[in-house]
Formats: structure tokens, sequence, C-alpha cells
């Protein structure tokens, strides 16, 4: 029999559990599928014996939906969807999109603007104790200052304006499966810092250890100064080797946000068998129209992962 990673509480009471330890949200309609970021991660975190629930495409005006499984034993896992928010509700003129292919029935307008930090904030209304860790390309595109073509502005990065406690950059297998651990097994948040393919903010006037980076331009060099702005973006892009990349360090005001150095990436045994965990290969059943994004990849085979363009 196809089992989904249950999305209501119903599904959350038929697998006989009295509580979930993660919540995954997205902003895409729920297809069990390795095409769809919150399906892998949460397989991963299935098979290692987690109990995990997806919220997806909740309604972001309230708290109510984040409280619908109860309270995450925890933390909240937090991704925008399979595209940035901002480039699946906006053409690059700037006009609202009148459709939305990881929707149901290619409908627009089911998830915000923003969509990772407006969901942390919602999640922080929800349980102000549980962690709440971001992902996915939004969280991890916008991990350092950046310019913000929507608003024609440099922005902070996505982890200081979210509030969340972490973020995770890139594939996300392993740093998912790292956090799980850690925290079920007693440890707090603060002790996920260090694991590769994060990113954490210090408080101001924390201690912090600065050996073996390298320090960019700060948020406020780098929104006044375009040079500057680019010396950041270099650096960044040198340093995404997993084999030779340094830790980052990027100040905002007296807070650094800093990020540990990308994964290595999975060994083709590993690959093997994030991608033959028992997915449906099919959206959850609740749905009645057709997903187009699902409609496209239903049939075919991974050959590589990321972006290709």
């Amino acid at each position: 029999m196809e089992q989904f990673i249950p999305i209501t509480q119903d599904e959350v009471h038929t697998k006989g559990w009295d509580l979930v330890d993660i919540v995954l949200v997205t902003g895409d309609a729920y297809v069990d599928h390795p095409s769809f970021g919150t399906a892998v991660i949460s397989r991963v975190l299935e098979n290692a014996g987690f109990r995990v629930a997806v919220l997806s495409q909740p309604d972001w005006h309230s708290k109510k939906d984040f409280q619908k499984f109860g309270k995450p034993g925890l933390f909240f896992g937090i991704s925008a969807g399979n595209m940035d928010s901002m480039v699946n509700k906006y053409t690059s003129l700037k006009k609202v999109r009148n459709n939305d292919a990881y929707s149901e029935g290619d409908q627009p307008f089911k998830r915000p603007d923003r969509a990772a930090i407006v969901y942390s904030h919602r999640a922080r209304e929800a349980f102000k104790d549980v962690p709440i860790i971001i992902g996915g390309i939004e969280a991890s595109l916008r991990r350092f200052a950046h310019y913000d073509y929507w608003s024609d502005r440099t922005r902070r990065s996505i982890l200081v304006d979210s509030k969340a406690d972490l973020l995770v950059y890139g594939m996300g297998e392993n740093q998912a499966l790292e956090i799980a651990r850690r925290l079920s097994a007693g440890e707090n948040i603060d002790s996920t810092r260090g694991i590769r393919g994060t990113v954490f903010i210090t408080r101001e006037n924390e201690l912090f250890d600065d050996k073996d980076t390298i320090t960019i331009p700060s948020f406020d060099e780098i929104a006044s100064d375009k040079t500057k702005f680019n010396t950041a973006t270099r650096i960044i892009h040198e340093e995404t080797n997993p084999y030779t990349a340094k830790t980052i360090i990027q100040f905002h005001g007296k807070r650094r946000v800093v990020q540990i150095p990308p994964p290595f990436p999975l060994t083709s045994a590993e690959l093997d068998k994030v991608y033959e965990l028992p997915y449906t290969r099919k959206p959850h059943p609740s749905y009645k129209n057709p997903i187009p994004a699902f409609e496209m990849i239903k049939n075919s085979v991974t050959i590589m992962r990321g972006c290709f363009g």
C-alpha cells in the first residue's frame, strides 16, 4: 500500500503517532517525488526513524496552520519550495504571473512573497521555543547580503530577516540528518553550528574563533559600495569547493553571518540510497486537479542535481 508522508493531523493519528518530530513547511503542493526537495528531505528523515509531517502551502496570514500538527519535537524545516518565491510569482518585467506550476490546477497566489521569511515568522509565532531551520533555493541564494532585483536594493542575509536559527544551503540531506540526530540526542540548536553546508548568526559581542576564516565586506559596505559588493561576490564563489573552502564571515552590524564550508558530495552509493527510498512518485491524493510541475517530470529520470542552465 502506498504511504505518503502525513499532511493532516488525521494522517498523523493513522500512523499511531502522538506527536511529530519535524514539520517540513513548503510553498509547493506536496508531491512525493524526488524532483521535489521537500519529498527528498522528508523521506531521508523518515528512513532514519524520525516522525515527519509536511505542511504544504499553509495559510500564512496567521499562525493557525503552523499549529495543526501540534508542537514539533525537534524543529520546523522551512522552504519556499522548488523555486524562489519571487521568481515564481513575478516575471522579469515585475508583472504578476497568472499561474503557478507547483500548485494544484496551476493556480497562483498559494504562497506569499519571500515565503521563507514569512513562514519562519508564523512558525515562531506558533511555537516560540521550537528551532527553525530554513533551506531550499530561496534560502541558499540569499544566505549572504545580496542585491534584490524586485526592490532594487541590497537586502540583508535571509537568515537575519527570517530570524531562523540555522540555514541549510545546497543539497541538504546530510545536514538535515545531522541536525535531527543532534537535537534528538538532547543537544540544543547551538550545537549544530559547525555542520558543513550550514549558516548561522553569532549574537552581538559573542566570542567567536575566527581562525581559518575569510571575512568578506559587510552588509553596510556592500550596500553603499559596488566594488566591495563585487569583492564579496567573488570570494563567495571562490569558496564553493568543499575540499578547499574556508569558513566565510560577513558582518551585519555587530552580528556575524557565518557560513561553514559546503558539504562533500554524496557518493554513488549514497545517491542511490536517497533515490531508492519509497517515494510514491505521485501528488498527494487530496489533490483533484493536475500539478503542472509534476506532469512535466513524472516519467523523468534524474541524471544530475542542480540547475543545468
